[in-house]
């Protein structure tokens, strides 16, 4: 499935010093900042620069699979689309590719859960939320609804 998506966010990212080890290999703890990154683009790009923050969401879970090696000179993007929308969550599907050559170098999935900071619970999304994502990714709610 995910190697016929079509990803609407793409974001170029820039390896640092600090994310490469001896032999010149990207730790794979500086995937998930990296990740951390698009999602953060996603957000503002779906939801607008000041308006995404006011939806409390937290990662609830993420799993990443690496595919094969970063170096500190690869050219890296990384897609970023939402896959599954639920009642109080959302599945992001994330994948770090190089520009150049456009292999697949790593793919995260991470699910997000609605949360009330007031009453730390999880709480059902906003339908204007999935409707905005909705309108980013130009499916419908019964196409991310169904798993």
């Amino acid at each position: 499935m995910a190697d016929e998506m079509t990803f609407k966010h793409v974001l170029p990212v820039q390896i640092r010093f600090n994310d490469v080890d001896q032999y010149g290999h990207m730790n794979n703890s500086s995937y998930f900042s990296l990740y951390d990154l698009a999602k953060t683009s996603y957000l503002r790009d779906v939801f607008g620069q000041k308006e995404w923050n006011r939806i409390g969401i937290v990662v609830a879970n993420i799993n990443a699979d690496f595919l094969a090696p970063v170096f500190f000179s690869d050219e890296l993007v990384i897609e970023t689309s939402v896959v599954h929308l639920g009642h109080k969550s959302f599945t992001l599907l994330q994948r770090a590719v190089d520009k150049v050559s456009g292999i697949r170098k790593c793919q995260c999935r991470t699910v997000m859960v609605g949360y009330s900071i007031a009453t730390k619970e999880p709480v059902e999304l906003p339908l204007e939320f999935k409707q905005a994502i909705c309108n980013y990714e130009g499916k419908s709610l019964e196409e991310l609804s169904q798993k």
